[in-house]
């Protein structure tokens, strides 16, 4: 007999260990967001201090519910549905750079009323897709057309969100040359690519330093002024002095839940800064342990890669796992100020709507493989033909 697990995991299937950590993150989610926002909601909603917290639980009930779903899609039906998205997103991106421009970037777009951020669900278009083409070409990955044809979407999707959200492509890319040089494409290839970038980017930072802000395009002025910022030791952004300031609070075990008094300086502590508020509140050591829960989340899905039989499931949950876990890295690295601003918000614990729904999906896709992998290694009952786990 199979053995279907006891309490939530007779519905749950794939790798516990995730399951876990996805159920702490919510629950410190919804007291973080309650935290940082009562006083916010008192304002603004007529003194309903819970308004946006509900909210929130409401978006992650849906997430909830989409990494649900997507868990009991058989993984292999991912790799034709990005086949057949990537296109419709390359074409989102272009529309939404044409679109009203919000907090000075062109980031969002609505339709039929539901407005979410077009790189969000690139972001996981991406990575199957481009898991998909490794799979594809495996046999003849050394060829320069193989690499020309595994390569071209990264660099088309990267640069449209490029121009208005350097962050997200800049992670979004580092993803997809760790995928690629996993996948095996010859060092040759990748030296050139990473050289070229690397030269891109010096270019772009020397334009900055040296062209006047007023007189650079687009978000060029935006990026001068954080890279200033952070490389100054006279002027500090507002930002980042209040997150000091918020970590400095919390010291080893923290001022207790609900007790932050930088909730009230810091610029969304609810989102960008929320980890300088669970440092302020629960302490370094709880925060720490914040750190490590995602890194156990990166060690989770290697170990799910590699019992992976098929080369497709392995570099999807390898590419996921890792740009989750590289945008968790890059937010608590600004929130105590070891990088310049990037507005990345923290998977799974900053508030937030399409964010959030398209980590639900991008970990719904990881337990998917993992509940394949478990399947797979199940031992064959008594009565079972051997024919019916292939």
């Amino acid at each position: 007999m199979q053995n279907r697990g006891t309490g939530i995991f007779r519905y749950l299937r794939g790798d516990k260990g995730i399951w876990y950590i996805m159920m702490f993150l919510s629950l410190l989610s919804i007291l973080a967001v309650y935290s940082a926002t009562g006083r916010m909601a008192y304002r603004y909603q007529d003194g309903h201090t819970a308004y946006y917290m509900l909210k929130h639980v409401a978006i992650l009930a849906a997430a909830w519910v989409t990494m649900f779903v997507v868990h009991r899609v058989k993984y292999t039906r991912f790799a034709r549905l990005s086949k057949l998205l990537i296109w419709p997103v390359i074409i989102l991106l272009l529309y939404t750079l044409t679109v009203a421009a919000v907090n000075d970037a062109s980031r969002w777009i609505s339709i039929f009323g539901f407005t979410f951020q077009t790189s969000e669900l690139a972001k996981v278009v991406l990575v199957v897709y481009l898991a998909r083409t490794l799979t594809k070409y495996q046999p003849v990955i050394a060829e320069p057309r193989s690499f020309l044809r595994i390569v071209w979407a990264p660099l088309v999707v990267c640069g449209l969100i490029f121009s208005e959200n350097f962050s997200t492509a800049a992670l979004l890319m580092l993803t997809c040359v760790v995928l690629m040089m996993v996948g095996g494409i010859p060092g040759r290839y990748m030296g050139g690519l990473v050289g070229a970038f690397v030269a891109a980017a010096g270019i772009m930072v020397a334009v900055c330093l040296i062209v006047p802000e007023e007189s650079l395009p687009g978000r060029l002025g935006t990026w001068k002024n954080r890279i200033e910022s952070f490389a100054s030791e006279d002027e500090e952004a507002y930002q980042v002095t209040q997150a000091k300031i918020a970590v400095a609070g919390g010291k080893i075990i923290g001022k207790g839940p609900g007790n932050s008094t930088q909730r009230n300086f810091l610029p969304h502590p609810y989102s960008d800064y929320i980890y300088a508020l669970i440092i302020e509140e629960y302490g370094m050591a709880f925060a720490v342990a914040v750190l490590l829960l995602y890194l156990w989340f990166l060690r989770r899905g290697i170990i799910i890669a590699r019992r992976c039989r098929g080369s497709f499931g392995s570099y999807m949950v390898l590419g996921l796992t890792f740009m989750l876990t590289l945008q968790a890295l890059v937010n608590m690295g600004v929130a105590v100020d070891l990088l310049p601003v990037t507005g990345q918000p923290l998977p799974f614990l900053s508030m937030g709507g399409t964010s959030l729904l398209f980590t639900a999906l991008a970990v719904g896709i990881i337990l998917s493989v993992s509940a394949s992998v478990q399947e797979e290694s199940k031992p064959l009952g008594r009565n079972e033909p051997a024919v019916a786990r292939r």
